[in-house]
């Protein structure tokens, strides 16, 4: 069986919905004013971005050597 038959829909598709949603509202926020609009527009665009250097920066994990 492979790893990801045992794995959930939620688990599979869980970051990538938050992503979505946290782009999304970093957007329309940059729509729609100053101030506090684009603090909001910021933080919610810079979520993404950091998650994808962090996925982007990790170090691959290490072969396993049986035997």
């Amino acid at each position: 069986m492979s790893r990801n038959a045992s794995r959930t829909a939620m688990q599979i598709w869980g970051a990538p919905i938050v992503l979505a949603i946290l782009t999304t509202i970093g957007l329309i926020s940059a729509l729609l004013g100053d101030g506090i609009w684009d603090a909001l527009s910021a933080v919610t665009l810079g979520i993404p971005c950091l998650a994808g250097a962090w996925y982007c920066l990790r170090r691959a994990p290490q072969a396993r050597r049986d035997g």
